[in-house]
Formats: C-alpha cells, structure tokens, sequence
C-alpha cells in the first residue's frame, strides 16, 4: 500500500485479479486438454450423447472452483468429478427409462475412422456393448467402464464411487463377469467389416431376401428406437427369417425416397438414412466372424443430433 498526495491506492487487488484470471486460464486449459475422455467417460456410463454434454456441463463448473494447487493429477481428478456427476444423471435417467416408449437404444455417434483402428475403444462405445453395460447398477457400470475401459487403479475409483478398494475390487470382479457373459464375440476384421456393410446395404436396398438370409446370423436381433415419436417396432425381432423380411419388405419399401450412406457408428459399420435429403435415422450393425448379428434401428428425432457430425471419443 502506498501513499501520494493523501490518497491511498491498493496494488493488491490488480494482483489478486491477475492470479484469478490465471487460474480461470490453468482451469480451462486442463479441462480442454481430457475434454474427450471426459465426454467419453460419461458417454459410455449414460448411452446418452446429449446427457453426457450436460455432465460435462456440471463438471466444469466444479473443475473451476476447484484450487489447482490440491490437485495432484488433474486427469484423475476430472475423472472423479465427472464419473460423480454421471452416476446422479445415470439413477435419474433410469426411473425414466421404465417408463420409455418401445425398445430403448443408446444415442448414436458418427465417429471418427480412427476409433474403429482402437478395438477396445470401438468396442466400449458400440451400441452392443452400451446394450449390455444398460443391465449393469450403476455403480457397476461406473466401475467397470473406469477400470476395464479407461485402465484406472482401484485406488482411484474407490474414490470417484464413494467405496472401498475393497469393494471396488468386488464390484469389478461382479461386473467383469456379468460383461464377459454377454458381450459380443468374434470381432470381425476391418475387411469383414467392409464386406459385410456393402452386403447388407446392397440387399436392403434391392429388398434381396435371399441376400439378407446369406448375411444375417441364425439368432440376428433387430431392435428399434422411435422413442413414441416416430413409427418404430415395439418389441425386439429375433431370428434370421423374421429380420430378413422386415428389412427387405417391412422396412426398406415404405418409402421410395429412403437413402443410405455407409458411415461409422460408434466405432462399427452403420448407415445413415435420409428421406428427401433429412435424416430419418440410423442403422447400426453388430458383426460376429463375418455375419450380422445385431440391427440396431435409431429413428428417435431427440436422439440423432450427434449424427449429424463426427464426435471425437478417447481413451
């Protein structure tokens, strides 16, 4: 503090201001740098693109009142926020899931060519693998995603969960095998996966019966999402036969402006529909040793903003 022609000036608060305005940049430099994982991280916990942006919403809004200074790993301590954030969105959400209209499928993302080069990562977000982590309790499922997914010490996931290691090392040892159970076998290769697309593209759009017999697997699920909004089936189709008509006759021929773009979703083959130009909604493919094994129909308006460009995801 100074003095000058009686008057007192305070060269305090220009400092204070200076440091506040570095640790806003520091913040925001550190949360721009993991925002991927982030935004993963919450993904793969909620199925839900749009969720997952409001939880990262949440999470820089507690990441910037955070002093840096206590933090020792700031990968880690983004994580824990968000992983807290999520689980509360993830209760939330599924009280309203029991009362969803039809089959419920995650939000579909157009990724990158590169998540499907990262097999585990393309795995983690295909909408097969969202499906099974849906039949997890939600500390389950946050468990097994930061352990299994994103390779985290128990350590450092008993404290984002609010257990014990103890009781993490329970919880993932429960998750692993309940996962290991159902999840999809027999990864096809990036050239099977071509194959199969071009395949399946070709006979839907031909409404070739036999051609769609060759490709689907015999136990082929087909499930559809309009969410009440839009005409979709109300109750999964099993069964080679069942999922072959309805593509080549139920579905395809309702609309002869129909198009379809081979694109990637959630790191696997998908195609991008669109009547008179607009998306109508997405066709995500499960593949196992070389035949389809899952259709994945998502027509619901409230869940295809994420398709309309690429979403970058990471681990």
């Amino acid at each position: 503090m100074s003095e000058r022609s009686g008057r007192t000036t305070d060269t305090a608060a220009p400092l204070d201001r200076a440091a506040a305005v570095d640790a806003v940049d520091s913040a925001t430099e550190a949360f721009v740098a993991h925002r991927n994982l982030l935004f993963t991280v919450a993904y793969e916990m909620l199925g839900s693109a749009a969720d997952a942006e409001d939880v990262l919403q949440e999470t820089w809004l507690r990441w910037a009142g955070v002093d840096l200074d206590t933090v020792r790993e700031e990968r880690a301590f983004l994580v824990r926020i968000v992983t807290r954030q999520a689980l509360d969105r993830l209760r939330t959400l599924s009280r309203r899931r029991e009362s969803y209209v039809g089959p419920w499928l995650p939000e579909p993302l157009l990724t990158t060519p590169d998540v499907a080069e990262d097999v585990e990562l393309a795995d983690s977000v295909s909408m097969a693998m969202l499906l099974v982590l849906e039949t997890l309790a939600p500390t389950e499922r946050a468990v097994f995603v930061l352990r299994e997914v994103f390779d985290l010490d128990y350590d450092e996931i008993a404290e984002a969960v609010g257990k014990s290691q103890a009781a993490v090392r329970q919880i993932a040892h429960r998750a692993r095998a309940h996962v290991a159970a159902r999840r999809p076998r027999g990864m096809a290769s990036p050239a099977e996966t071509r194959a199969a697309l071009q395949a399946f593209q070709r006979a839907v759009e031909t409404g070739d019966l036999q051609s769609l017999l060759d490709i689907l697997a015999p136990d082929v699920v087909a499930l559809s999402d309009g969410g009440g909004i839009k005409h979709a089936l109300l109750r999964p189709i099993v069964g080679v036969g069942q999922v072959a008509r309805l593509l080549a006759v139920g579905w395809w021929r309702r609309n002869a402006d129909r198009s379809a773009e081979p694109v990637q979703i959630n790191g696997g083959p998908g195609l991008l529909v669109r009547i008179d130009g607009e998306i109508d909604g997405v066709l995500a493919m499960r593949l196992e040793n070389g035949y389809v094994t899952g259709v994945y129909h998502v027509r619901n308006p409230e869940k295809l903003s994420h398709v309309e460009r690429e979403t970058a995801v990471s681990r």
